[in-house]
């Protein structure tokens, strides 16, 4: 039987300045059916700037499919780009993680969250406070890893290799503030091991 997978974000799950193909959710799918296994091609709830709140506005307007197979969760980068309440967000995403856990049968372990990249060391960023957008990015980390541990879904630190985009400007796209096609590839990895031992 074919299997499904929702995806649940911002530009980071679009995949922002990459090809679609190129997303982590598509790399993620083409890497599964490598291992022969059977998958529709990823549904993508997301858009570039949305927020938390945003995110699940939008998903409070929408009819999804009754049940996904798997969903994944990365949001929160715009909230701290805003300089909104950490407190707001926690709310937030408690709602959202439960939402995906909802759509998966409640089924902890079908859910992924993927931890906030750091695009405070991105060219982008140059003339902004490094270490204030390490910090704050930390924090909003900490709330994600948190509830997942809460709920007892999957978390991913994507963090700390979107910080090698300070040395190696190969992992970032053309607009040097998202991320290219090669540092996906890493997201993808991550998620669709997570995937291939829970199916």
């Amino acid at each position: 039987m074919t299997k499904s997978l929702l995806c649940l974000g911002d530009s980071y799950t679009i995949g922002e300045n990459v090809p679609l193909h190129e997303s982590f959710p598509y790399q993620t799918i083409q890497l599964l059916r490598q291992l022969n296994m059977s998958f529709h091609a990823p549904e993508i709830v997301a858009k570039t700037g949305w927020t938390s709140f945003e995110l699940m506005a939008h998903l409070n307007q929408i009819i999804l499919e009754q049940h996904y197979d798997f969903a994944t969760l990365l949001v929160g980068v715009n909230n701290q780009y805003r300089g909104l309440s950490i407190e707001d967000f926690a709310k937030d995403f408690e709602l959202l993680l439960k939402k995906a856990i909802d759509v998966v049968g409640k089924n902890t372990k079908k859910v992924i969250v993927l931890s906030i990249p750091d695009w405070g060391v991105t060219p982008f960023a140059k003339e902004r406070n490094e270490q204030q957008i390490f910090n704050e990015i930390n924090a909003y980390n900490g709330v994600c890893e948190l509830l997942a541990q809460k709920y007892q879904t999957h978390f991913i630190n994507i963090t700390d290799s979107t910080r090698k985009a300070k040395q190696d400007e190969s992992l970032l796209a053309a607009d040097g503030l998202h991320y290219s096609a090669k540092e996906h590839l890493v997201w993808a990895k991550l998620v669709a091991d997570i995937i291939s031992k829970n199916s």
